[in-house]
């Protein structure tokens, strides 16, 4: 039956207690009075309620600080540094180790500061001689100050990752296409490390360029064929050019040395026509005072002496026949002729035979058997 149905006895059973007196909402006011006196007791309503509730106080907060402590302690890693930040300002920078901060307080930001970074940065391009390439590069960076990396610009890996494109279209736009793609790569990568750390630099963002990796640039897939063919013409052209090189090397170390030999013996040369010349000149000082004494004996011996160093120099042989003597004898010529100065005569030998005893076979290389007699003399000489 509902609480307001006719028929109820009289007795309206009104749920806000107004017996039908009052029909509007409830009074706020007197419900806030009610909840107080029911939970009053909790907080000192009564004597003993009171030291109830003041111990409750205690503890809780005692368990609040305790979790407010606790919750302080954080940690540092070894490669990490943290940056405090109190009330939102920055503070000071802790270092690796177990920390504690006032929570609500201070905030910390660990920063790695030991790790390298890599960013690449790729793009088609266009170069100096209006040629579209595409490059790729890779930059390694780490953080070296962590106050700048967080609070000098809004996010310092984006700025870099903008200065390095800004770079590298600015140094390839500057650069001949053959030189991105061959000769001209070290000096591509060294100009834009250059140009970002210029373009860092004033921004202060506590980062350190390590290195700088230069890709192997590529051209559009519609040139390519084209131009793989023009880069291995330029590498048969580096390829001829270090044979070249390294023939130049093999043949002027011998060329060189062959020039010292013949100067060396032209010096040996002209030191032995010296010598010999001054040789002569004493030979003929010597020969002098004995052709005034002696002038007929003198140029006998001269003549001698000149005879027998023709004799020796020629092929042939000179035989002394005495008259009256029938006696023959055999010389094996052709084994004399092939041992040169086998059988000489001297002065004393040759000096009655070049007056007097004819030659055999002259102006002849080989020469035939000749019979001589027993007790002959003879000379042979040869080239």
């Amino acid at each position: 039956m509902a609480w307001n149905e006719p028929g109820n006895n009289g007795k309206d059973r009104d749920p806000w207690g107004n017996n039908g007196k009052n029909q509007g909402p409830p009074d706020l006011d007197e419900m806030l009075r009610k909840v107080s006196r029911r939970f009053g007791g909790l907080f000192g309503g009564g004597k003993s309620g009171g030291d109830i509730g003041r111990f409750g106080i205690s503890i809780a907060l005692v368990v609040a600080v305790v979790v407010w402590v606790v919750s302080g302690f954080y940690t540092i890693r070894e490669a990490e540094r943290g940056a405090v930040l109190r009330f939102g300002k920055f503070s000071h920078i802790v270092e690796p180790g177990l920390r504690w901060k006032p929570t609500f307080i201070d905030q910390v930001i660990p920063v790695d500061v030991e790790s390298v970074r890599s960013l690449p940065a790729s793009g088609f391009m266009l170069t100096q001689d209006e040629n579209v390439v595409r490059v790729e590069m890779d930059v390694q960076y780490r953080v070296v100050n962590p106050e700048q990396y967080l609070f000098s610009v809004t996010n310092a890996d984006e700025s870099l990752g903008q200065a390095t494109d800004s770079a590298l279209r600015y140094v390839v736009g500057h650069t001949r296409m053959d030189d991105v793609l061959t000769t001209g790569r070290e000096k591509v990568r060294q100009e834009t490390w250059q140009v970002i750390d210029g373009i860092i630099e004033p921004y202060q963002m506590g980062l350190q360029i390590v290195d700088v990796n230069f890709l192997p640039a590529r051209p559009p897939e519609e040139v390519k064929d084209a131009f793989d063919d023009a880069i291995s013409a330029q590498e048969d052209e580096q390829r001829f050019i270090r044979e070249a090189e390294a023939y130049a090397r093999e043949v002027e170390p011998k060329a060189r040395g062959s020039v010292k030999r013949l100067e060396q013996e032209a010096e040996a040369y002209k030191s032995q026509i010296v010598l010999k010349a001054q040789g002569e000149v004493a030979r003929f000082n010597e020969l002098l005072p004995q052709y005034q004494a002696a002038p007929e004996l003198t140029r006998e011996r001269i003549y001698l002496e000149t005879m027998e160093e023709l004799y020796q120099q020629a092929n042939k042989v000179v035989v002394d026949m005495p008259a009256g003597n029938n006696s023959m004898i055999y010389l094996p010529l052709d084994k004399l002729s092939g041992k040169p100065n086998a059988v000489q005569s001297d002065r004393a030998t040759v000096a009655p035979v070049a007056e007097q005893v004819p030659v055999a076979n002259e102006g002849t290389n080989s020469m035939p058997t000749t019979p001589l007699r027993s007790g002959d003399r003879f000379s042979s000489g040869r080239n």
